[in-house]
């Protein structure tokens, strides 16, 4: 197969059309698509087999799902998105706008429109937003020889065969899950129950955190996972596939708000100019506001930074230090929280832990102001004047004191905002800088007070 990159440059000379066709995985053919206009890829779409479309549409590297639907004929799209899976349609169908989306919902046969309404009535970043309704499950009934046979007949349309779903015959709650590959080892006479593990079912409620999801998958080795309701009836499951998606869009959310914006909504090539002003502005502007009163801790110091213009020129220093002490406290707790590896009630652990933490990096960091006052002032780089010692144990106890308060500030932040019901990731590195850099300034001036009066100031 020639190289994607040289196929790209020959789609101007050639048929976009040819091209998919000759591709053969579908990873390729969703590459290839998204450089093309929303037109074009509707023309290949009406054109291709109707098994290598929906392999397309079912593909989560396609940019904009939605609005291609929205391009199609809406007999070809209606025929395409009965085959596919139902967690992408509902995807779909998410994104979508009016008229076209009313439209596409009510010529749906009521069988696919029933389990989209369900889908679609979670919100989004749930387990059950997540979640296929495209599982197999069987009565504990059956032998391990009905089971495989069953499942021959309704491969084609699962979207996964991982596990197989027993079920009470009566209650049709969930008893059990059964690796395919403990079926297949398992004697085919036997019930499907002796494949089972005796441990219990991992499960999640429809309402569970993508991020639990992910967590279980993670800590028990699952290719997927049940979604049960309060009676353990079985509405859908969570595959791993699924969750990496889901992984990598919450990452990418994180990172953006820890950057000090909002989320962007569609890839950065693809958001328009106002939008993108609007998900930056906001914060921009809190954040400056923030500053001012920065500007408003300097003007209450003004008298002393007259006696003692010295001082000014550590200013960068001190508040530098501890936004970046913040910052890096912030962004470790955010991540643990994320990953569950400390829970809200953990808050005053992680306190008795950053505090001494931070007086021992802020002790680190003052050590080296004074170092570089001491250097300075024997070298003749610069002369501050007869009372630098003064001066440079200064700096060195400001600089501890600021560390450690923006150590302590930068991890409790992320907690408080949880407990509010806000996302941790909020506490973004340029609103923890601006928190400690007024708070800092405070300190760094108070400080001088107390060590340079009757001196300098």
């Amino acid at each position: 197969m020639e190289d994607l990159a040289e196929k790209t440059v020959e789609v101007a000379d050639r048929d976009i059309l040819e091209v998919c066709l000759g591709l053969e995985h579908v990873a390729d053919i969703v590459e290839l698509l998204n450089e093309q206009e929303i037109e074009e890829q509707a023309h290949v779409l009406v054109h291709l087999p109707d098994e290598r479309a929906i392999e397309v549409l079912d593909q989560p590297g396609l940019d904009d799902p939605a609005a291609l639907i929205e391009a199609l004929p809406a007999e070809r799209a209606l025929k395409l998105m009965a085959d596919m899976s139902s967690d992408r349609v509902a995807d779909v169908f998410r994104y979508m706008d009016d008229p076209p989306r009313t439209d596409l919902l009510n010529r749906l046969d009521p069988e696919t429109r029933a389990s989209l309404d369900r889908l679609l009535s979670y919100p989004e970043d749930t387990a059950g937003a997540l979640m296929t309704t495209e599982f197999v499950s069987v009565p504990s009934s059956w032998t391990v020889e009905q089971t495989l046979d069953h499942i021959r007949r309704v491969e084609r349309t699962r979207e996964t065969i991982y596990s197989v779903y027993v079920l009470d015959p009566k209650t049709r709650q969930l008893l059990k899950a059964v690796a395919l590959r403990r079926l297949i080892t398992a004697d085919p006479k036997s019930s499907v129950l002796t494949a089972a593990r005796f441990d219990k079912p991992i499960t999640v409620a429809p309402t569970a955190d993508r991020e639990e999801v992910a967590r279980l998958i993670a800590k028990y080795d699952l290719l997927a996972v049940p979604v049960v309701d309060d009676s353990m009836h079985v509405i859908g499951i969570c595959t791993f596939d699924d969750i990496i998606d889901a992984i990598v869009a919450e990452g990418t959310e994180d990172a953006q708000k820890f950057g000090g914006m909002e989320a962007l909504d569609d890839p950065y090539d693809q958001i328009g100019f106002w939008s993108m002003i609007k998900k930056r502005a906001g914060w921009l502007s809190v954040l400056l506001l923030g500053e001012m009163l920065t500007a408003s801790a300097m003007q209450f110091f003004e008298g002393e930074l007259e006696k003692a213009v010295v001082l000014t020129l550590f200013i960068p220093l001190i508040m530098s230090s501890g936004g970046n002490s913040g910052s890096q406290a912030t962004s470790l707790l955010i991540r643990a929280l994320a990953l569950s590896e400390v829970k809200l009630k953990d808050w005053w652990r992680v306190a008795l832990r950053e505090l001494p933490t931070g007086v021992v990096l802020g002790a680190i960091l003052g050590l080296i102001g004074i170092v570089r006052i001491v250097v300075w002032q024997k070298a003749g780089f610069y002369d501050y004047g007869p009372h630098w010692a003064l001066l440079a144990l200064t700096i060195g106890c400001a600089l501890t004191a600021i560390v450690t308060f923006g150590s302590l500030t930068g991890s409790m932040l992320p907690f408080i905002l949880k407990k509010v019901g806000f996302d941790p990731a909020s506490a973004s590195a340029p609103l923890v800088a601006t928190l400690v850099d007024v708070t800092g300034l405070v300190i760094y001036f108070t400080v001088a007070l107390v060590i340079l009066r009757g001196t300098l100031l």
